[in-house]
C-alpha cells in the first residue's frame, strides 16, 4: 500500500510503499478517508514525545476518519507502531470506533477531534466540580487547539474566556470565536505578566488551559499570584496540556501558598480511554452541527512531504486524504 513513511527520527515523510498491516484478532482493516497532521503526530514521528515507540521506518498518524468494509464512516485510531493513520489502509481495534452522524464532514472531524478533546476533557471535568465555569484563561490560544479551547469553553458555559498568545491576527480570530478579552504575548516576561493581568481585569480564573508552558506559563503564574495574608476565596485549576514554548517552567512557591490552585496535566496517559470514548459522540456532533468551527486545509497523501512542512507553520489544521 501507499503511505507516508518516516525513515529516521526527525525526517520528513515520503510517499512510498509500505507493507499492509496484518490482520489480527480483535482488529479490523479500514480505508483512510481523512487524517490530521497534529503536533503530537510530528512529535511522535520525531521521537520527541514520551509516547514514541522509537521504531523507524514508521507511518505517522494517531487518528483518522476511515471507511469500514461495510461502507460506514467512522472515527478511529490506536494503530500499532510502526503503523499509523497516514496510509491507505489502517489496522484499528474493532471496538474503538465511532460512526459519524449524518452530514458530518470527515475532514472537519479529522481536523478537530484530537486538538479539540485536549480542552473538552478538562473543561467537562471542571464543569462537574464547580457550579459554572466562570472565567477560563487559555494560554496559547493562537494555535488550533487553543482556538478550539476558546470555543469549547463558551459552549460549556464559561462566563468569560480570556485568550493569550503571540499572534495578533490569531488572537483576533480567537475573539471572533468567543474570547471576551485577549492578551498579546511578546516573550518579555514582565510585559506578558502585565498583559495577562490586564486581560483578566481583576478576575480569578476558575480554569487555566495551558498549551504553551515555558516562559508564558511563568508570566501567568506571576499574574495569578496573590497579595496579602487574607484567605483566598478563589479556586483555580491549572491544567498543563502542551509545551509549545518550552518543556520547563518555574513555579513560584509564593503562588502555591497564596492561592488555592491545583496544577495538573492532561494528555495521553493521564486521560482515561473510557472518558475519551464517552465524550466523543457529543463533540463530533458539535462539529457536525457547526457549533464548533474547525479550520482545515486538505492535502492528498501523495503530497505528504509538502503537507508536513505546512503543518509545522501552524494555522489551519492540515488534513491528509487519499490521492
Amino acid at each position: 500500500m501507499k503511505a507516508a513513511v518516516v525513515s529516521s527520527p526527525g525526517g520528513t515523510p515520503e510517499y512510498a510503499d509500505f507493507d499492509d498491516p496484518a490482520a489480527a484478532e480483535g482488529r479490523e482493516l479500514v480505508e483512510l478517508v481523512a487524517s490530521g497532521i497534529h503536533p503530537v503526530v510530528r512529535s511522535l514521528a520525531g521521537g520527541r514525545h514520551y509516547g514514541s515507540a522509537g521504531v523507524w521506518p514508521m507511518i505517522p498518524g494517531v487518528d483518522a476518519v476511515a471507511r469500514t468494509s461495510d461502507g460506514a464512516l467512522v472515527y478511529t485510531g490506536y494503530p500499532v507502531p510502526p503503523y499509523g493513520t497516514l496510509a491507505e489502509r489502517i489496522s484499528v481495534p474493532g471496538g474503538m470506533r465511532l460512526q459519524l452522524p449524518a452530514g458530518a464532514d470527515p475532514v472537519r472531524v479529522a481536523a478537530g477531534l484530537n486538538p479539540g478533546l485536549s480542552s473538552w476533557l478538562p473543561l467537562t471535568a471542571r464543569a462537574r466540580e464547580v457550579s459554572g465555569l466562570g472565567v477560563v484563561l487559555v494560554l496559547g490560544a493562537t494555535g488550533m487547539a487553543g482556538l478550539l479551547a476558546v470555543q469549547n469553553a463558551r459552549v460549556l458555559g464559561a462566563d468569560r474566556v480570556v485568550a493569550a498568545g503571540r499572534s495578533e491576527a490569531r488572537l483576533a480570530r480567537a475573539a471572533d470565536c468567543g474570547a471576551a478579552a485577549t492578551a498579546r504575548l511578546t516573550g518579555d516576561g514582565e510585559a506578558d505578566t502585565e498583559a495577562i493581568t490586564a486581560a483578566l481585569d481583576g478576575a480569578s480564573p476558575s480554569l487555566v488551559l495551558d498549551y504553551a508552558w515555558g516562559s508564558p506559563a511563568e508570566s501567568a503564574f506571576r499574574a495569578l499570584g496573590g497579595r496579602g495574608l487574607s484567605e483566598d476565596t478563589g479556586d483555580i485549576a491549572y491544567v498543563q496540556i502542551g509545551a509549545m514554548a518550552g518543556p520547563e517552567a518555574a513555579v513560584p512557591s509564593s503562588l502555591l501558598r497564596s492561592r488555592r490552585i491545583r496544577i495538573s496535566g492532561s494528555g495521553a496517559g493521564s486521560a482515561s480511554t473510557a472518558e475519551i470514548m464517552q465524550q466523543l459522540p457529543a463533540y463530533i456532533q458539535h462539529i457536525a452541527d457547526g457549533v464548533i468551527t474547525v479550520p482545515a486545509r486538505v492535502v492528498p497523501l501523495s503530497r505528504v512531504a509538502a503537507a508536513w512542512t505546512t503543518a509545522q507553520e501552524g494555522g489551519d489544521r492540515v488534513v491528509v486524504v487519499p490521492g
